[in-house]
């Protein structure tokens, strides 16, 4: 038996990369034998396809590799693919179009291109292995370059998968929180399409039809991204699912295909009212990948929104599994499907994009990612100017910068940059910030670092205001919370604390006049009636007369329920309820780390819960982690910020990191509401020295 080409190109990959490794120490040939495995028998390109995938690795980085012996067109495969291999991201600033230019000049093949798709994919696949520099430099490149192309040539399972790894990296309490989700409803899921089915079922009998349904769920990165775009909660996406009918046809009749799924589709909407205006006919004119489908969104009679796909068994094929599902049918030529397909792959290569640009992955409008000269990525916002990026590097380093060079270009302070660019800063030790720096800064950690710089002297007026106003309350026997002390401020229009605290230091606020504020307040203070939990039916569920827990959450400690003290939730979190044993019902948040265990091996404990409609004035225990430069001023502007919202500091302890040259500062704090929670986590992220605050 004739050996076959990706056999004896992977003999020779063997022996040129023997001994080489990859980041977690197996054998670096692990990762060509992976893209193999796509390019064949997930993405369907024929043998020659995985040979070339082996001689690039064979060659990129190894002189005198003798291919000769393989045919021609698998040779020039590998001279794309070993071209392509060079490009950096400051050839394209990490744009697409761009990008997608350098490989039709680099390769006239358009087989290139895909197997470059599928060797990303096997990287994403293992991106844990790599270290972190490297990996968040991938992430950014397969979300900016890898997972537009991969839509644009129809390989629509695939960028759902790059975009849920992306997703599981970049944001992983927000995948978490979705995933959880989805998980959660799949019950509600399934219900919903026998619902659905009921009316149909006989008249589909009837007319001959012979289908079956499958439910298809929106990727986590695809529900986040319309979550993003539209403005909504999980709930608020209509389209999270869709109803799949697959209906059985012989493949080669596309008359007949047509009919029947025209003639499904009049059944339907003749049952369900339809959105005409999110008709997509992909049958009449199917989508240059050749994807072939009827979608249309109805309403059903509880109300709900049901996206309802229909398509035909080679149809359903043929987007599942890409160009190889072509030639599993009787009658169709091997060679004729990949060669329209990938006539396809050249056009869209070719040419600009032409589909709806809603249905395209974008990178995010309000954010830009741009390198130091060592390759490290920083994310800003857009607009951001030099000035942004060296305060986003060290406080020190933009306190003392007068310039920089972009690209190697010499710039000025107050310089956009733009995604891709590549920054270095230039400093001088007598430079000091000037009030117009306020005016080329968009970055709130730059402002407020700014700011702070400027303020010093009413920094110090502030800590002598703190320290007068301390010892009076001690002599006086009296204390000044924090919630009395907002409300003071506000009636004499002070913004911040620290204003407040040095108008003490000034004389401007006459300190008897607190005195006498707070007597004032002790004399009319009634202590308010406890309310307590109360179970009840919410119109938000339909269909399935479950209770739903609604959380008081001036009671938190009410007998009904307890905060799981794993995630200790807030009010307005996502919240479930999980019964106990023996403790009664523990409430989680959604993104909790237990919340997946506990829904796929528990569901028929999970409790749906919903928070009362306003906040009452009750208190959540939260614990925040704080990683901070070894710094002693750190501790008192953490408390100085807390100071300022309505929370209260319950423990502070601080552990001093001598290898990492590091504070870990853990902080416990009782706050009313995950809003105000949010303000205390912004606002201490964007202090002098500090490197990380998370929720623990």
């Amino acid at each position: 038996m004739e050996e076959s080409l990706s056999s004896q190109a992977r003999r020779i990959a063997m022996g040129t990369l023997e001994g080489e490794t990859r980041y977690d120490g197996t054998p670096f040939i692990n990762h060509a034998d992976g893209v193999a495995d796509i390019v064949t028998n997930e993405i369907g390109l024929p043998d020659a396809c995985a040979a070339a995938v082996y001689l690039h690795e064979a060659t990129r980085d190894h002189d005198g590799v003798d291919i000769s012996a393989f045919p021609q067109d698998v040779r020039m495969m590998v001279e794309g693919l070993n071209k392509i291999s060079t490009i950096k991201p400051k050839d394209t600033r990490l744009e697409a179009d761009k990008y997608k230019k350098l490989i039709v000049q680099y390769s006239t093949d358009p087989r290139v291109s895909v197997i470059k798709i599928a060797d990303r994919l096997e990287v994403m696949r293992k991106l844990s292995i790599f270290p972190k520099l490297s990996r968040d430099q991938k992430l950014l490149e397969t979300m900016m370059l890898y997972m537009p192309l991969a839509h644009q040539l129809g390989l629509y399972k695939i960028n759902s998968e790059l975009g849920d790894i992306y997703f599981s990296y970049a944001e992983p309490e927000q995948y978490r929180a979705i995933t959880n989700k989805l998980r959660a409803t799949e019950k509600d899921r399934e219900r919903l399409t026998r619902e659905f089915i009921d009316p149909l079922r006989k008249k589909l009998s009837d007319a001959g039809i012979e289908y079956k349904l499958k439910i298809r769920t929106k990727s986590a990165w695809s529900i986040w991204r319309k979550m993003q775009v539209q403005k909504v909660p999980f709930e608020g996406v209509f389209d999270v699912f869709a109803i799949r009918f697959i209906i059985e046809c012989p493949p080669d009749d596309p008359v007949l295909e047509k009919d029947l799924c025209w003639k499904v589709y009049s059944y339907v909407t003749e049952e369900y009212e339809a959105d005409t205006k999110r008709l997509r006919d992909w049958i009449t004119t199917p989508r240059p990948s050749g994807y072939e489908s009827l979608h249309i969104t109805v309403k059903n009679r509880q109300g709900s929104f049901i996206e309802v796909q229909i398509r035909t068994r080679r149809m359903d094929d043929m987007a599942e599994n890409g160009p190889a599902s072509h030639w599993a049918y009787k009658g169709i030529k091997h060679e004729q499907s990949t060669d329209n397909w990938l006539q396809s792959v050249r056009d869209a290569l070719e040419h600009p994009l032409s589909t709806n640009p809603e249905d395209l992955p974008s990178p995010p409008d309000k954010e830009i990612f741009v390198f130091t000269p060592t390759g490290e990525l920083r994310i800003l916002s857009a607009g951001a100017s030099l000035l942004d990026f060296a305060f986003n590097i060290h406080s020190g380093l933009g306190a003392r910068c007068i310039g920089g060079r972009v690209n190697g270009k010499a710039v000025q302070l107050k310089e956009k940059l733009h995604t891709g660019d590549t920054v270095e800063i230039l400093t001088r030790k007598d430079q000091k910030p000037s009030r117009d720096w306020l005016n080329w800064v968009v970055t709130s950690k730059a402002r407020t670092k700014i700011k702070l710089e400027l303020d010093a002297d009413e920094r110090k007026r502030a800590s002598e205001g703190r320290e007068l106003l301390e010892r009076r309350l001690r002599n006086w026997k009296m204390e000044f919370p924090d919630g009395m002390q907002t409300e003071y401020m506000k009636a004499h229009k002070y913004s911040s604390v620290l204003s407040f605290m040095a108008a003490i230091a000034s004389g401007e606020v006459d300190i008897n006049a607190i005195k006498a504020f707070i007597l004032e307040k002790a004399s009319k203070e009634t202590e308010t009636p406890q309310e307590h939990v109360v179970k009840g039916k919410n119109a938000v569920y339909s269909g399935d007369g479950e209770d739903i827990l609604v959380l008081n959450a001036k009671d938190v400690k009410g007998l009904d329920y307890k905060m799981a003290a794993c995630c200790n939730p807030v009010f307005g979190d996502d919240v479930f309820g999980f019964v106990t044993r023996s403790a009664g019902i523990k409430i989680h948040r959604i993104s909790c780390p237990n919340a997946a265990r506990l829904i796929e091996r528990y569901p028929y404990r999970i409790q749906k819960v919903v928070w009362q409609e306003t906040a009452a004035a009750g208190s959540f225990l939260v614990s925040l982690s704080i990683i901070s430069d070894i710094e002693h001023s750190v501790m008192s502007s953490i408390l100085d910020v807390t100071s300022q919202f309505r929370v209260s500091v319950r423990s502070f302890n601080v552990n001093e990191n001598h290898r990492n040259g590091t504070y870990e500062i853990t902080l416990r704090l009782l706050v009313p509401s995950n809003l105000e929670l949010d303000k205390v986590i912004s606002q201490i992220s964007a202090l002098k020295h500090v490197v990380k605050v998370k929720r623990q």
